[in-house]
């Protein structure tokens, strides 16, 4: 059994090293995207070939996927397949997803048919949620089967959303495509193998983002012991590693964001879902913090990096007091006022 590796990452942020530079707290805290590497998955994987099962209730247990694809030609590195064919990687992946999803998806309708079988036309609220996921659950098999789709692409309202989020479909997990490039090709930018990936992504996922990155050049790359090795190797390469872009795009892909508190304790980043409220947003810090919100102060952290200083931001009326509706933006800067406690 090959169990998964798990990394935890610094989400790379030119802002939040601004604001360390400038606080010099006694404590740096980023934002952090925790990574799983799951063994590659088989043809016939959905089935049990491969340990597929072990592998897929591993995937079934993330949030988004990275899917790396292989681009580069090595005769030390054997392809469990036999020989180069990203295109055809791709459509084992897809396909063993899908499958997954549609096998998982019959069976949840076996067992809500039988619940609401059992109800039949009456029942109380609790029954006629049952029928309703069961409709929902219909037309993601539906969806997966006979429309051909990655449930993901679907349009689907707050209520299927709500179930499919309960569900962890395989299909409905964002995808990011990793394409696997050798030294050469990743420095000269160029390899056969990439528009034809592009294309396949375009007709069977359109939207989801392709990056290329060369796991040859970032392991040369992350053995270097300093900075100032980093930066002679990437220029003497005429390259950058693609990892701050890949862990960034990672992050986003999960719909999350962060805001900073600041001062000479600690500068920290903290992770937020999208259009989180400031209640909230002040809950992640601490459940007292949200249970007693008064407001929240906010700086743009442009304001302050134009201006200087706290002070000169809020000489220039731009220190901004919200209040309970507040959306939180990404990199704001907030200073809590709770009934309970005060958090800066």
């Amino acid at each position: 059994m090959i169990d998964p590796e798990e990394s935890r990452v610094a989400v790379p942020d030119s802002r939040f090293d601004w604001l360390c530079e400038t606080y010099k707290p006694s404590s740096k805290v980023p934002a952090y995207l925790t990574v799983i590497d799951i063994a590659g998955l088989v043809k016939g994987a959905a089935t049990g070939a491969g340990l597929g099962n072990n592998f897929l209730s591993h995937i079934r247990a993330v949030d988004a996927i990275f899917h790396v694809v292989r681009a580069f030609s090595e005769e030390d590195v054997i392809h469990v397949e036999g020989d180069l064919d990203p295109i055809r990687d791709l459509e084992i992946i897809h396909n063993e997803l899908r499958l997954k999803d549609e096998e998982f998806l019959a069976k949840k309708i076996e067992e809500l048919s039988k619940v609401t079988a059992r109800v039949g036309k009456g029942g109380g609220a609790a029954d006629k949620a049952k029928k309703e996921e069961l409709e929902i659950t219909q037309k993601l098999l539906k969806t997966v089967t006979e429309e051909n789709k990655d449930v993901r692409k679907g349009d689907w309202n707050n209520k299927e959303v709500e179930i499919i989020n309960n569900l962890l479909l395989l299909t409905a997990k964002p995808v990011i495509y990793l394409v696997n490039l050798s030294e050469k090709d990743y420095i000269r930018k160029k390899n056969k193998w990439l528009p034809k990936i592009k294309a396949w992504i375009d007709e069977n996922n359109p939207g989801d983002l392709l990056l290329p990155f060369s796991a040859s050049f970032e392991s040369q790359f992350s053995a270097l012991p300093t900075k100032e090795e980093k930066e002679k190797f990437m220029a003497e390469k005429d390259a950058q590693s693609a990892l701050p872009r890949i862990i960034v795009a990672g992050y986003q892909s999960l719909q999350l964001m962060y805001f900073f508190t600041c001062g000479p304790d600690e500068v920290r980043a903290w992770t937020i879902r999208k259009h989180t409220k400031a209640p909230k947003a002040a809950g992640v810090i601490h459940s007292d913090f949200e249970k007693g919100f008064i407001l929240v102060e906010i700086m743009r952290f442009n304001d302050l990096k134009e201006l200087g200083s706290e002070s000169a931001v809020k000489a220039a009326g731009k220190y901004i007091q919200k209040g309970k509706e507040y959306v939180f933006e990404d990199g704001d800067i907030a200073y809590f006022r709770s009934g309970l406690a005060n958090k800066k």
